[in-house]
Parts: structure tokens; C-alpha cells; sequence
């Protein structure tokens, strides 16, 4: 196969099913073993931009957002764990929960995307949100984070001052939103065709094998 498939995935760290969208892509390309065939970046996408710095309790925002009762909640819980678990991710909810700001965590994913460590920055925040239960919000908690990716602290505090960086990624949301993205996980194959939501593995692995047939 001459040149790599692209995958564009937008997503934001506090979404669960972008986790368990991804770990079925994953297994799509593990399966047909083009695991070197492909090059995937992570887009960034805010599911939450006006998220003050504090925060909001989860069951508050999915009632708030989504009309969800406690119930609803408590099923959509289970049922996102169920999935992780089926792909070896862990979900811990926990009552006290909150659904943060994720600007800083994507200019730390932006620096880690020029180091070459974007995926691995991606899947240790994924994990420190949901299964270690610590809030990504907190600059301490995502520097703790970068450096066991080694990432210095430095370069990601650097980052944080940086206007650069900012308006890339400010940018780069826009560009995602105005090409019509306005759901999360979106993966984009090629920069020409996207699937939207945790589409099974079987979905993923369909459009790869396409994409193989055509180069």
C-alpha cells in the first residue's frame, strides 16, 4: 500500500463514547493488521467551550442538557461501562463526578500531536478522566499527566501561555464545525468520508477495507 490512510478523529477527553468509538477503530485495524498503513490525529472539539473553571456536577449536566432523569442516567452509566469493558477500557463513575473545561487538555494534545505522542497523551487522559477519577481541568493533574507520556512540564506550560497555540486550536474546532462536524466521535477517513458516533467494529473495519481496495 503506497501512501497511509488518514484518520481525522474530533473528539474531547470528557466524552465516553469517543473512548469506547475509538478502542472499536482500534480493533478494526488490529484485526486487518494495519496497524503502520494508517495515521491518525486527534481533532479537537469542546463539548462543553462555556464550561466554567469549577465545573458541574454530571448528573446535574445530563438533566440540564439532556432532560436525563436520575434512571436514565443510571442505565446510560451501565451501559457505557458494559462497552468499555467489552474493549478493555474502565469506566469508575462515582457521585461526584463532574463534567469539566477542556480547552487546557487540547493545547496539551496539540503539543503532544508536534511530538509525535498525541494517541498515547489521548488515551492516558481518557483514562486519568474516567477511570482514575481525576479532573483534567486541573493544570497540576495534566502536567502530572504529560510527564509520564515525557512530556516536560515546561513545554506544556509554555503551551498554555502561548496565543499560537490557542488560536490553532480555536481555529481547528472551527474548521471541524463549519465542514459540519456537530457530534463527537467523528472519525474522518482521507479527509473526504466520516462516520459520526461509537460505530461497531465491524462498521470501521468495512470502510478501512474500501479504502485499502481503492490505493
Amino acid at each position: 500500500m503506497s501512501k497511509k490512510i488518514k484518520l481525522d478523529i474530533i473528539s474531547d477527553v470528557v466524552c465516553p463514547w469517543c473512548i469506547i468509538g475509538y478502542k472499536h477503530l482500534e480493533a478494526a485495524i488490529n484485526e486487518l493488521g494495519i496497524q503502520d498503513q494508517v495515521d491518525i490525529e486527534w481533532q479537537p472539539f469542546e463539548l462543553n467551550p462555556d464550561m466554567p473553571p469549577e465545573g458541574e456536577g454530571l448528573r446535574a449536566h445530563v438533566a440540564r442538557k439532556y432532560g436525563s432523569s436520575k434512571a436514565d442516567s443510571d442505565r446510560a452509566r451501565s451501559n457505557i461501562t458494559q462497552h468499555g469493558a467489552e474493549y478493555g477500557f474502565t469506566f469508575n463513575y462515582f457521585d461526584g463526578m463532574k463534567i469539566v473545561n477542556t480547552l487546557d487538555a487540547h493545547l496539551l494534545l496539540d503539543l503532544a500531536h508536534q511530538l509525535g505522542k498525541q494517541t498515547e497523551m489521548k488515551m492516558r487522559l481518557f483514562s486519568a478522566f474516567f477511570t482514575e477519577q481525576k479532573d483534567v481541568s486541573d493544570r497540576e493533574v495534566l502536567l502530572t499527566e504529560a510527564e509520564s507520556v515525557g512530556i516536560e512540564r515546561g513545554l506544556v506550560e509554555q503551551t498554555w501561555a502561548d496565543d499560537t497555540a490557542l488560536e490553532r486550536v480555536k481555529s481547528l474546532e472551527l474548521q471541524w464545525q463549519q465542514m459540519g462536524v456537530s457530534g463527537v466521535p467523528t472519525v474522518v477517513f482521507n479527509r473526504k468520508t466520516g462516520l459520526t458516533g461509537a460505530q461497531p467494529q465491524e462498521a470501521f473495519k468495512q470502510v478501512l477495507l474500501e479504502l485499502m481496495e481503492e490505493s
